[in-house]
C-alpha cells in the first residue's frame, strides 16, 4: 500500500513538471519571428480569426480608408490584443501567425512588407514583449473592402 502511494505521489510529481514546462520558441534571435514553438501540454490554444484593419476615415475611399499598410498592421494588432484579452491572454501568448497583405497601389502592385513590419515590431520582439511567433507572410490579390491591405489570424497558447 505504501509503495502505492508513493508511485501516485511520484506520477503527480510527473504530471506536474509536464504542466510547468514553458513555452519553446527557436530560431536567430536576431530574427522578427521564431522558426519553431513548441506548446507543450498544459496550455489552452487560443484560435483568433483573421482580423482586417478599422476604418480610419469613413469619407475616404480606397487605402485612404484604412491607411497605409503600417497604419492598417497596428489597427489589425490591435484589434487581434482586444479579441486575446478577451480570453484572458496576451500578444506575449501568440505563437503562429499568418500575415495576408495586399498588393499596395502606391508600391506598384507590390506588398508593402517593410509597412508591416514597422508595425509588427511595435508588438512583438521588444523589450517589453520579446515573444515572437512563428509566421508566414503572404501577398494576396485582395481582401473583403477595396482599400484594405492587411488581414492577420493568430494562434496563441496560454497555461491553463
Amino acid at each position: 500500500m505504501k509503495r502505492l502511494i508513493a508511485l501516485t505521489i511520484a506520477a503527480c510529481a510527473l504530471a506536474g513538471a509536464a504542466h510547468a514546462q514553458d513555452i519553446v520558441r527557436g530560431g536567430n534571435p536576431q530574427s522578427p519571428i521564431a522558426s519553431v514553438v513548441t506548446v507543450p501540454a498544459g496550455y489552452d490554444t487560443i484560435y483568433v480569426s483573421g482580423m482586417t484593419p478599422p476604418v480610419i476615415d469613413d469619407k475616404a475611399v480606397g487605402v485612404a480608408r484604412f491607411g497605409d499598410t503600417k497604419t492598417q498592421t497596428l489597427g489589425v494588432l490591435g484589434r487581434i490584443e482586444a479579441a486575446l484579452k478577451s480570453q484572458g491572454a496576451t500578444m506575449a501568448d501568440v505563437v503562429m501567425m499568418r500575415v495576408l497583405l495586399v498588393g499596395d497601389p502606391a508600391k506598384e502592385g507590390k506588398m508593402d512588407f517593410m509597412g508591416m513590419m514597422e508595425g509588427y515590431k511595435t508588438y512583438f520582439g521588444t523589450a517589453a514583449q520579446p515573444n515572437k511567433p512563428a509566421r508566414i507572410t503572404s501577398q494576396i490579390s485582395g481582401l473583403v473592402a477595396d482599400g484594405m491591405l492587411v488581414e492577420i489570424e493568430v494562434q496563441a497558447a496560454k497555461k491553463k
